[in-house]
């Protein structure tokens, strides 16, 4: 998982890993970053479409001066598009792309709330009877009754640049 790790004391004495970690919803499934990727949570900003581009990454906004992507991690996971929300936020992460540390804004459904989850709780995904690529998600957690989605950004982002930069083929 992440590095954003600490140690919190149990009451015999040892201590269990957590990772803090940011939840939000995407197409009615909640999904979480790891907290320490998270740079801001913004209100819909105005977007400004960019020609030629794929769907994932269609758009581009103004972050603090800087002009960044905007995806829409939905489309990695199969889903529809969906109209935006009065809920609807864009979570501000940064990641490394080819070495390089880069801002990205993600669309979100809704933003829930930053909590910690044991890290001995996440679980790969399972090899069968899941409908998303098993290489986008890095681990699934158990929280009470639901499941929490831990997308590997890495691969998804690494994904769709692989496919922005694959030669066009002809007929």
């Amino acid at each position: 998982m992440s590095e954003a790790l600490r140690k919190t004391p149990t009451p015999n004495g040892g201590t269990v890993d957590e990772i803090e970690i940011l939840t939000f919803d995407l197409g009615g499934e909640t999904f979480a970053f790891d907290a320490i990727i998270v740079q801001e949570i913004l209100d819909l900003l105005p977007e400004t479409a960019v020609p030629g581009s794929r769907p994932f990454v269609a758009s581009v906004i103004n972050f603090r001066g800087k002009v960044i992507p905007l995806a829409d991690i939905r489309l990695a996971f199969g889903m529809d598009a969906t109209k935006t929300t009065i809920d609807s936020r864009i979570i501000v992460i940064q990641l490394d792309i080819e070495g390089e540390p880069t801002l990205i804004g993600v669309r979100t459904d809704k933003v829930h709330e930053v909590t910690t989850l044991a890290k001995s709780a996440g679980e790969p995904p399972p090899s069968v009877g899941m409908r998303w690529r098993p290489d986008f998600i890095e681990c699934l957690v158990r929280r009470d009754s639901e499941f929490i989605i831990i997308p590997n950004l890495q691969a998804i982002f690494s994904a769709q640049h692989e496919r922005n930069t694959a030669p066009a083929h002809s007929a």
